[in-house]
This record gives C-alpha cells, structure tokens and sequence, in this order.
C-alpha cells in the first residue's frame, strides 16, 4: 500500500474517532451563545448533559437545570442541530425534541413542559399560583413569535393572590392551532373548579386580542369580583375580559 494511501487512511480514523469521541463542551460551540447558555459539561457531543442551561425568551432567560442530551449527527450537515432534549429544576420538567434555527429560532416537537405559574410575573404584572404545563406536538417559533403549531397549555391548581391570601379558581385549559402562515387561534376551556373561564385567544405575528368570559354559579368572593371589575365589564352574571396589545 503507497505510503499516502496509509497516512490518508490514518488521519480519516483519527478524524472519525476524534469527532465520535468529542467533549460535551465542544457544544457550546454549536449553540448560538445570545440564545443558549450550558454550563458544566459531561459525556460527549452526541450524548451527554451539563449542570446548569438557560433559554434566552422574550421575558428574559429561562432556567432549565440540569439537562440531558441526544444529538442528531446529520442535523449538522444542515446548519440545524436537532436534539432530543430532558431537563429538571426542582418541580420543574421540560422533555421532547428540538431544532435550533439559528439566533432566532427554534422548532419544538412532541415537547412536554412544567412550570410555576409564578413565572407569568416576568410577562404581566400579576401574582398567580398553580402549575403551567404544555403538551405540544409542534410549535415552530421566529424571533420569539409561533408561527406554526398545535397543542395543549393547561393551567392546575390556578390560584390569585389577593391581599386576604391565596383564592383558588380551579383547572384550565388553552387548545391552540396554528398552520403555517396564518394567525394562531386559541380556545379556553374550564377543567374544573369553582370559577368558569370560556373564550377564545388569538395572535397574529406580534398582536394578541383575548376574549375571556368568567363567572360561576355562586357570587364571585369580593376579593376576584373587585380585581375583575378593574379589567372586565359585567357581562352575563359574570365578567368579561377583553385585551389586546403587543409582545
């Protein structure tokens, strides 16, 4: 065998276990560093997991924990990567798959989600309790707006602290779709609980309008009817909450 034939043969199985091989931490290098923050790495590029991770959102970064990791080779031929993605952070659980599109975005699917509904202060100055979780089967985001998905956002537990404690209003649901080019529309559902949410949510590209009707069958406590009446207008026994705006 020509000596060059050798020497090529040799650095292609260097390069080969070189890459097979490489640290977690060469990930760091892949991610664009404005959007994604991983720190302590182990295990290797393709399968591994760092200690701490957070997600640049509009409201500000998103702690993760601790997250775990499985990297699609190809997905890097194509200036992609596609991971399949768990993390933990106390009560906090994120699992599912994810293809980051650059600086400005990100595709998520079969992507599960549990958060504090407390997290909804770094977007609108209201204190709630309860546990915010997602079962979406896509959500396409660009700059930080969706513009094409389909899910479940469910809100347990829901609570609104008012100066005399914590009131308790039940469990909700928001089902939302998006096909690709239009407005997401989304409808609100009541699981349970003593306080009826129904209506309909809607955001095209950077503009939200939500249309939101609540009562219940016994008088609303003073405490929600008073915090309501400062937002909603009296509307069919209850109160009906209009807002617009933009992100």
């Amino acid at each position: 065998m020509p000596r060059y034939v050798l020497g090529v043969a040799l650095a292609v199985c260097f390069l080969v276990s070189f890459v097979a091989s490489a640290p977690a931490r060469m990930l760091a290098l892949l991610l664009p560093e404005e959007q994604v923050l991983m720190q302590a790495f182990n295990g290797t590029v393709w399968s591994g997991s760092a200690g701490r991770c957070m997600v640049r959102t509009a409201a500000g970064y998103l702690h993760l924990g601790a997250v775990q990791w499985s990297l699609e080779p190809l997905s890097l031929l194509l200036f992609a990567p596609r991971l399949e993605l768990s993390s933990a952070w106390g009560d906090q659980r994120l699992s599912g798959d994810l293809v980051l599109r650059g600086a400005d975005g990100i595709d998520l699917h079969d992507f599960d989600a549990q958060l504090s509904a407390e997290l909804v202060r770094q977007v609108v100055p209201v204190n709630l309790r309860g546990t915010l979780s997602a079962q979406l089967q896509s959500l396409l985001l660009r700059d930080n707006v969706p513009v094409a998905g389909s899910g479940r956002l469910v809100w347990r537990n829901a609570g609104w602290v008012s100066p005399q404690g914590v009131l308790p209003l039940g469990d909700y649901a928001l089902d939302f779709d998006q096909p690709a080019g239009d407005p997401l529309q989304g409808q609100v559902l009541t699981l349970s609980g003593p306080v009826q949410a129904s209506g309909e949510v809607t955001l095209v590209e950077r503009s939200y309008s939500v249309d939101i009707l609540v009562r219940t069958e016994r008088a609303l406590q003073p405490q929600l009817a008073q915090a309501l009446s400062l937002i909603a207008a009296p509307d069919q026994g209850g109160y009906r909450l209009e807002v617009s705006g933009d992100i």
